[in-house]
């Protein structure tokens, strides 16, 4: 009987175990259920009602950004810091929302710099939360993001979805993918109309850490 418990209570913690390694990566093949395709229109429309001067990269980039988060950007802390920094001085606009989930499942959060200049957020607590954003984070293979990227694509199409420069869009992002590079920026188009200030954070910690701040100054 004893040896029946200790097996059920080593199940139970290897189970507990691989459900926070899961919570800590990113699922690298997504398959075509409703629920997903349901869940890529709505991501989809929500785009296209909030920035409707989107060009197809920007779509990308904010599926792009669901799956592989800020590591692109944080590859030199110091420079990442440095940058932040320069933004943060900009005397233009810091339009868009305070925060809102990319893409379709929502692994993280488009943040609103204007939480610091507007003092609702220190510098010193949204720089380390940023950073921290890519530990534990493993991005999909080139392969298993281009099976994701079609299966969106698919819905784009289904959906008689057009943007401005498609064309060329389509073709710049072909020539990356040839090249292993799935990585874009914003279109002039987007940084123009938008001026949305932003920096991506993990969900957890903007969850637990930002999210709280923001209420708490409401």
């Amino acid at each position: 009987m004893n040896n029946k418990i200790l097996i059920i209570s080593a199940c139970i913690l290897l189970m507990t175990a691989c459900s926070n390694k899961s919570s800590k990566t990113i699922d690298g093949e997504i398959l075509a259920t409703p629920l997903v395709t349901d869940s890529i229109a709505e991501a989809l429309d929500y785009q296209l009602t909030h920035y409707p001067s989107s060009q197809y990269r920007d779509v990308y980039k904010n599926f792009m950004q669901d799956f592989f988060g800020p590591g692109h950007i944080l590859a030199d802390t110091a420079a990442s810091g440095r940058y932040l920094r320069q933004e943060l001085a900009d005397d233009g606009p810091f339009d868009g929302p305070l925060y809102e989930k990319t893409g379709f499942k929502g692994n993280f959060y488009r943040v609103n710099l204007s939480l610091i200049k507007d003092g609702i957020v220190s510098y010193e607590t949204f720089f380390p939360v940023f950073v921290e954003s890519v530990q534990g984070i493993i991005p999909p293979s080139g392969e298993e993001w281009m099976k994701t990227w079609n299966l969106i694509d698919s819905v784009i199409i289904a959906k008689g979805m057009h943007f401005p420069d498609e064309d060329i869009d389509r073709k710049s992002l072909a020539d990356q993918f040839t090249e292993g590079n799935y990585i874009v920026h914003h279109s002039r188009r987007f940084n123009d109309s938008v001026h949305f200030h932003y920096r991506i954070i993990s969900r957890d910690n903007f969850e637990k850490i930002l999210l709280p701040l923001i209420e708490k100054s409401k």
